[in-house]
Parts: structure tokens; sequence; C-alpha cells
């Protein structure tokens, strides 16, 4: 049974429908309390590096939704810490003014939401230069790659995403079905395994870039896997020490290598 945190808020889990009236769960509410908790125990340890280094850092969310990670890491950390700033991205603009009244009802005053997509957010001025955290969970489209993108240029210290959509590389390992005229297209010659060899190449050439880019990777689960297929978690720390060159000319070469040279610039190294 999934208990509440000591010193939660009830009526912002009220609010956001996780908690009933007469403060019960549900089975429903109980498992995405329960992922947004595992998430949660992830991020924790890199607040707290970073607000051991400075006092005014900052995360961005994107793709956001209804922006339950965002509320239930103020809740549980930066209210307490009193410091910190939470932004959060998302194109729907009812929902960005829902979490903006709920923000403002429970009083965190340093929460922000701003509707915008993933790639306008990237020069809009409501935004600091450095962003120390960046998070993207199922962000939809090119999302996830417009948000790895994001928290390079932003500089970010560590990025957390649950990655999502990578039908853009299975329909190139599609139109190629036979690269360097060797056998390695026979990996994704039926259509079931373009769409599944492509997801799982997508996120392998995320992970490349990412160290390509000075980042030690860890990829990991977010739940079981009863809850949700897209279930993978890529969690990236820059650390300058890191064999950047290396990775890069692993990127290159897995790109060539399954026929997807044409992709460099999606998976762009610097």
């Amino acid at each position: 049974m999934t208990e509440l945190r000591p010193n939660q808020s009830i009526k912002l889990l009220q609010e956001l429908h996780i908690l009933t009236r007469d403060e019960k769960l549900n089975q429903d509410s109980r498992r995405k309390l329960k992922q947004v908790y595992h998430l949660f125990n992830f991020i924790e340890p890199l607040l707290k590096d970073l607000s051991a280094k400075k006092e005014n850092f900052s995360l961005v969310d994107h793709g956001a939704g209804k922006s339950y990670l965002g509320f239930i890491l103020y809740d549980l950390f930066f209210k307490e810490h009193g410091s910190g700033n939470i932004y959060g991205i998302e194109t729907r603009d009812d929902l960005v003014k829902k979490s903006t009244a709920l923000a403002r009802d429970c009083k965190f005053d340093r929460m922000h939401f701003l509707n915008l997509s993933v790639e306008a957010s990237m020069d809009d001025s409501s935004l600091p230069e450095e962003i120390d955290i960046v998070t993207a969970l199922h962000a939809c489209n090119t999302a996830t790659d417009d948000a790895i993108k994001f928290a390079l240029q932003k500089k970010s210290q560590y990025m957390v995403i649950v990655p999502c959509c990578q039908a853009e590389v299975a329909s190139v390992l599609r139109k190629n079905k036979s690269p360097n005229g060797n056998s390695l297209s026979e990996i994704w010659r039926h259509p079931l395994h373009t769409r599944e060899f492509g997801s799982q190449l997508t996120n392998v050439l995320r992970c490349l870039q990412l160290e390509a880019h000075g980042y030690q990777v860890t990829v990991t689960e977010l739940v079981g896997w009863e809850h949700s297929m897209k279930n993978e978690l890529i969690i990236a720390k820059f650390n300058k020490d890191t064999n950047k060159k290396k990775a890069a000319e692993k990127l290159t070469s897995l790109l060539n290598e399954v026929g997807l040279s044409e992709m460099s610039e999606r998976f762009f190294i610097s």
C-alpha cells in the first residue's frame, strides 16, 4: 500500500485528484502516486546535490501536462528548502492556466508555467539562461529530442527523461531496408520488428548523443513493466571527464552501420 509522505499537502493531492475529498486513494490514483514517488526517489538526490552547491537552482519540466511531477517535487522538496524554481512547459493553454491557479492557491510561489512548445522555450526570455535540471516524461512527437537539445543549450547539470515517440527512426529504417548491402537489416525486416528495433535504437542513439556532449548516462526502469511499456528512464549527469570523442565516434559509426546517416543532424554531436 502506498503511504503518503510526511508533511505532504492533502489539499494538493485532492486538487490533483490523487486523493478523494475524504482523503482516500483509489486503485488508479494509488498507482499514479506510486510512480511519481518512485521518480521522486531518483530526482531527490540530484536536487540535494544542487542545493548544496547553489541557492537559486532551477528545474524545467517539459511536456508538463497536469504537472503532477512538478507539484510533487515542489511539495516534497522545494517547499521545505525555501529556494529554487520550477518551470512547467506545456503546449495546452488550459492546463497551463489550471496549473498556474493551483500553484497560486497552494502558495507555491516559485512554480511557473509557460504555454510553449519545447522548441519555442529555447529562446524564451522568461527562462533563465542556464537550467540545472531538465525533466521530460513521455514528451510526444519530437519533444523528447527537443528537450535534450534544450538541456544541452541551457548547460544543464542533470537530465531525467522518460523517452517517447521513436517513430522517426523507424520510418527511416523502413525506407533503408538493406543499408550497405549487408544482412543487418534483417533485424527490422518485418514491420513489428521495425517498430520495436526503431524504439530501442532511438534511445541508444540518444544515450550516445548525451555521452558525446559530456554526460554520464544511466538507463533503468521507471516502474514495473506491468504498468507501462514506455518504461525506460534515462538519467544523465554532466561529467567533464567523460570520453566525449569516443562516444561521438560510436554514434557516427552506429548511424552509418544501420543506414541512418541522414539523421546525424537529429542526433547532433556539436
